[in-house]
């Protein structure tokens, strides 16, 4: 069924790979992504919700029941509860952002898309991402989703990744390949 298994590896993989696999068999796909984002999102909200995950402390039944609880109050569906409550038992909690990005990867990959991670210094304008999505579409040859993320210390120009390429146009990486040809010469 999933055939995108250089995208997930270890214990997240393991997990992603059977969560996929279960929604792609009950047509949820969709949904499953959806719960994954909101879930995702939690995450980056939430530093009680990282600690539950993370730390030792929390029994599995206080895993398992926290989790069901957010399962029921975030509205997410059976599958991603499921699964969830699996991963409290088994106290593997602490790889459900890895898990959350193999899911995401496999459903990209059966659509036919790839990602490209993409650094910028500011955030880019949705002008930009079209057209960097158009670009880089047209230089894959497939569907790109952009995961894009901010790092001033690259001062300008982009970092873009899209599988095992990465194109570095950054101006930080320009400035240092600059010092390191003046020190040649000199």
């Amino acid at each position: 069924m999933a055939t995108a298994s250089a995208h997930v590896s270890g214990i997240s993989g393991r997990y992603a790979t059977a969560l996929f696999e279960l929604a792609q068999e009950d047509g949820s796909v969709a949904e499953v992504e959806r719960d994954l984002t909101a879930l995702e999102a939690a995450l980056e909200e939430s530093a009680d919700l990282r600690d539950l995950i993370t730390s030792p402390v929390y029994s599995r039944t206080d895993q398992q029941n926290a989790m069901r609880a957010l399962g029921e109050a975030m509205g997410l569906g059976n599958t991603v509860t499921n699964g969830l409550a699996l991963m409290a038992s088994r106290r593997r909690l602490f790889v459900l952002p890895d898990v959350i990005k193999g899911v995401k990867a496999l459903a990209a990959d059966a659509r036919g898309e790839v990602t490209a991670e993409v650094t910028s210094a500011k955030p880019l304008t949705d002008e930009q991402r079209a057209a960097l999505s158009q670009s880089l579409k047209a230089s894959v040859g497939r569907d790109v989703t952009l995961n894009t993320t901010v790092d001033e210390k690259i001062i300008g120009g982009l970092v873009v990744k899209v599988g095992s390429k990465m194109i570095d146009t950054s101006i930080r990486s320009k400035l240092a390949a600059m010092k390191n040809a003046m020190k040649e010469v000199g």
